[in-house]
């Protein structure tokens, strides 16, 4: 019972058709993980632009507990937060620019940092920044929250 040629070699056809069809589910697949990735990320920041729903003497406990360990560790300023972009009215770019007013921009839970700060920290010396830190496919990403008590 020999087999023939048919049965050993696939045609080009064939071997096409079945290349075509792994590639669509491959292709399939990747939109799959990329949708799901992509609610995730609206799912955060929908969570992050609201309130973050903590009392105003829990929000200064975890910034003097956050103070204090970097001060243990001989830091003069610590990043307390970062966000995605989209969490200001305007993509960041005031705070990219460094035009006066940017705080306007604010909201949620980065809001409530530079509310926290302007009505506890900064009267006691503290000094605060909001930087855009890193630059995906060269346009302005997420940004850093960083207290800093040092000259």
């Amino acid at each position: 019972m020999s087999r023939s040629i048919d049965d050993l070699i696939p045609t080009a056809t064939q071997i096409r058709k079945e290349a075509a069809l792994k590639e669509a589910e491959a292709a399939d697949q990747h939109a799959r993980i990329t949708a799901a990735a992509e609610a995730e990320k609206r799912a955060l920041i929908e969570r992050l632009s609201q309130p973050s729903g903590k009392t105003e003497a829990e929000k200064i406990q975890l910034a003097s507990t956050v103070i204090q360990r970097a001060v243990r560790n001989g830091l003069t300023e610590v990043q307390v937060y970062r966000f995605p972009n989209s969490l200001c009215t305007d993509k960041g770019r005031a705070i990219n620019q460094q035009e006066k007013g940017w705080e306007k921009t604010l909201t949620g839970i980065p809001a409530e940092i530079f509310q926290l700060w302007s009505d506890y920290l900064q009267p006691r010396g503290y000094r605060i920044g909001y930087q855009t830190i890193d630059y995906p496919g060269g346009i302005p990403g997420d940004i850093a929250i960083t207290i800093s008590w040092g000259d």
